[in-house]
């Protein structure tokens, strides 16, 4: 009777468990999407998102518009774009999106380009090996507000200072992320905080998905 009252209780605190994480995750992702805060820093990242033979797609085009804006309010010196292509791509996304902000008046000299990076973990990666090189540690992330929580954790644990800038315009600004992205996202940040952090990496690239619906690491 002992062990199985014991197999009871753990099993019951397996439940509330099961119950309470996910709402957890939801109200972590939600918050930070809806109260960003952004101080100045030593640099501006771009996280990648889908490009056309050269062109920016609507997310990631977003994502461009929001660093130029910061950049130009001085929040930064300098941006460092992240992201490879896809197979059979001319460019990649950090290149598409380097010259973008060329084109908006952003001087090449104070632009980076990283061109590796599929998922969030990796491109994370990728971008703190270039600033620990140059001994910078505190950054301005820029992407989608739902995404901000997780690509923000994952830049801390690299061992840098994050803030997270979401963008105000493209599909995904907050007022037309729906409930969906949201889900995802918390579901993402909950792999990554309970799997990630030990080392079982899930990526949130999936062939054929566009990035309002990517889930993983």
């Amino acid at each position: 009777m002992f062990i199985f009252r014991w197999i009871g209780r753990i099993l019951t605190l397996l439940i509330i468990v099961a119950l309470i994480a996910p709402g957890y995750a939801v109200s972590k992702v939600w918050r930070q999407a809806n109260n960003p805060i952004v101080r100045s820093a030593d640099v501006i990242v771009v996280l990648g998102a889908a490009q056309l033979d050269g062109r920016p797609g609507d997310v990631l085009e977003a994502r461009l518009s929001e660093a130029e804006r910061i950049y130009k309010l001085g929040l930064a010196p300098s941006i460092i774009t992240v992201g490879a292509g896809a197979p059979g791509d001319r460019t990649t996304e950090a290149a598409s999106g380097k010259a973008w902000l060329r084109a908006n008046g952003v001087p090449s000299k104070n632009i980076s380009a990283i061109e590796e990076g599929r998922d969030t973990l990796v491109s994370t990666k990728a971008y703190v090996t270039l600033m620990k090189k140059r001994m910078v540690s505190d950054v301005i992330i820029v992407t989608d507000p739902f995404h901000c929580q997780r690509a923000m954790v994952m830049a801390n644990d690299q061992g840098v200072v994050s803030t997270c800038s979401p963008v105000q315009s493209g599909p995904n600004r907050i007022s037309k992320s729906g409930y969906k992205y949201l889900l995802r996202e918390a579901g993402a940040y909950l792999l990554y905080i309970t799997l990630g952090r030990r080392g079982i990496q899930i990526s949130d690239y999936l062939p054929g998905i566009d990035a309002l619906t990517k889930v993983g690491l």
